[in-house]
């Protein structure tokens, strides 16, 4: 046995030359060495053809697609897929897109002339360009208008019960007026004194009661339509509306509110040039 340095490789053992390699290039399946005169795998037996040939489909499939074979992610696999014209038709797209944005930005800047002149020095070209932005697949308008639509509903709702609880209220005032004055009608003279300031005390009572059931009413109105404009800010925050976050500062709701009128009044521009062309 012969000695070798520690760390050195093993000589490899010889490659057949001639028409014997071809039976160790990798991509040929169609003739494999013998175990038995296999020079690297003496001690194990070589896979059959069959074995063998998924594997180097598999190679082969790899390499046509690295090479922007047909449906690769090569170039030219992309002009396979569509038809030579996605280059084009993504440059349109976006020149599109770009007039779309231009256009809207320069609506927004005149529909911005119109409000008072401290709106207008907050709301800045980097604000309104931002807005055009999102509003560019009309998106923003379709949930502008779901919220205007569900804060409308929900303030019909809340002043209909408040409605109800006047009315109930005044027929309370009124049952009870009706209840005294029979009562004072069948009362002996020497008693109305009496009677009239226990009546008093009543009526007194009852507007007291009155007083703090609507009190209840216009708290449980105004938290249910701060809750609205808190999920107003919210949705349009989420939606990438520039402007928007959850705030209660009255500046603040005032651009807010601002931004929303213009979104408004946009979006009836839009509908009304989509009906001129339609």
């Amino acid at each position: 046995m012969t000695l070798r340095p520690a760390g050195a490789r093993a000589p490899r053992a010889s490659v057949p030359i001639g028409r014997d390699i071809a039976r160790y290039h990798p991509i040929s399946c169609d003739t494999v060495p013998p175990a038995s005169t296999s020079p690297r795998h003496s001690g194990a037996p070589r896979r059959g053809p069959a074995e063998l040939r998924p594997l180097h489909r598999w190679r082969l499939r790899r390499g046509a697609e690295a090479g922007g074979g047909r449906g690769g992610a090569g170039p030219r696999g992309a002009m396979e897929r569509f038809g030579g014209g996605g280059y084009e038709a993504a440059a349109a797209e976006l020149s599109r897109q770009q007039e779309r944005h231009y256009r809207l930005l320069s609506e927004l800047q005149a529909l911005v002339k119109a409000l008072p002149s401290s709106c207008q020095q907050r709301l800045s070209y980097t604000t309104l360009s931002d807005l055009a932005l999102a509003l560019l697949d009309g998106t923003v308008f379709e949930i502008v208008q779901g919220l205007l639509e569900i804060q409308h509903l929900t303030e019909k709702n809340l002043y209909s019960q408040r409605l109800k609880l006047h009315s109930e209220h005044r027929g309370l005032k009124q049952e009870l007026f009706h209840r005294h004055k029979e009562a004072q009608q069948c009362c002996r003279p020497h008693n109305l004194p009496i009677l009239r300031a226990a009546q008093q005390r009543e009526m007194e009572a009852v507007e007291q009661r009155i007083r703090e059931e609507q009190r209840m009413m216009d708290e449980k109105i105004v938290l249910e339509l701060d809750q609205k404009v808190i999920d107003q800010q919210s949705t349009l925050e989420k939606a990438g509306v520039s402007g928007f976050y959850i705030t209660t500062n009255p500046q603040e709701l005032t651009l807010q509110m601002n931004l929303l009128e213009l979104i408004r009044k946009l979006q009836q521009k839009e509908s009304e040039s989509e009906k001129a062309f339609s």
